[in-house]
């Protein structure tokens, strides 16, 4: 699983910060996270394939998070794309992007998958065979949504040396991983845990769009391994933050050592603050393990930080 930052400016862009955007690899399926002005730039800046992605996930409709989202879908249908796309976006968005392909004559040859976010408690989006993916509300002044991404546990890993060992079928080995014991032709028992090595563990990542604090926040991305959160002000613009529907340093990093997150990226930043280092040491003083989203990074969500 590894994610690819796009996009860390709040509302303004700026000549060296691009608005949201996120894609998030997970065993070569991508997902496109917020689609801010200049998504399309980014994605062939940074060689991302567009028919890689299948599904787009919208946190909330203000532009900073959604303008790049037409240009996008102008852009599949110009290349000719016949697969699907599902759009997960808050329900009263529907009408208003099958207004704008109407209004720009876009006659997509592909079909828009629509599926409307809602409610005020977590809910399972989408559940396949490798990942689940939970939107959940957030605190801003309209309909606002988190995802949270987690991978499927894996399969038990098969000893290379136990099926030479013990003679094991090939057809006998996919129920070996799914955790059942080996009966050899003589009846002998040979235990699961004795022919197999745990798998690692399933991997997650949250990412938390425009929100001002609210403790059960941190229920919702409770131990992930990698949490997203914008930090869109200083801690003394605390007054400011709220009035906005946003969050300072300080709220994001108390979300993180409230959830008991392994590592926190903070972005959204506001378009005042030319650079970041002052808000990450903010954030640091009270979760030591925080980093800022910064254009290009790429980031394997699990393992110790090192974005390339």
């Amino acid at each position: 699983m590894k994610l690819t930052i796009l996009g860390s400016s709040s509302a303004l862009p700026t000549s060296e910060r691009f608005p949201s955007a996120h894609v998030l690899n997970v065993h070569e399926r991508l997902f496109l996270i917020d689609c801010g002005e200049g998504t399309q730039m980014q994605l062939r800046k940074y060689r991302i394939r567009f028919s890689k992605i299948n599904h787009i996930f919208i946190s909330h409709l203000h532009g900073d998070h959604i303008f790049g989202l037409y240009g996008l879908l102008s852009t599949f249908n110009l290349m000719g794309r016949k697969n699907p796309v599902h759009l997960y976006a808050p329900q009263n968005y529907q009408g208003i992007l099958l207004s704008h392909l109407n209004d720009f004559d876009i006659s997509p040859g592909f079909e828009i998958d629509f599926v409307p976010l809602s409610g005020k408690e977590p809910l399972k989006i989408l559940d396949d065979k490798y990942v689940t993916v939970t939107s959940f509300p957030l605190k801003h002044r309209v309909p606002a949504f988190g995802f949270l991404f987690r991978e499927k546990p894996h399969d038990r890993n098969i000893i290379k040396e136990a099926i030479e060992k013990y003679n094991i079928p090939i057809i006998k080995i996919p129920a070996i991983k799914k955790g059942e014991d080996f009966v050899m032709n003589d009846g002998t028992v040979i235990p699961n845990d004795t022919i197999t090595i745990k798998p690692p563990e399933p991997l997650s990542y949250a990412y938390c769009s425009d929100t001002s604090y609210f403790e059960r926040l941190s229920s919702f991305v409770k131990n992930v391994n990698l949490l997203y959160h914008e930090a869109t002000f200083e801690a003394d613009l605390k007054d400011l933050a709220e009035s906005v529907g946003h969050s300072t340093t300080h709220d994001a990093a108390r979300i993180a050592s409230e959830a008991g997150v392994g590592t926190l990226i903070i972005g959204h930043f506001s378009a005042r603050y030319k650079k970041t280092g002052n808000l990450v040491e903010e954030a640091r003083t009270i979760f030591p393990e925080t980093y800022p989203a910064r254009e290009g990074d790429t980031i394997e969500v699990g393992k110790p930080f090192r974005p390339s």
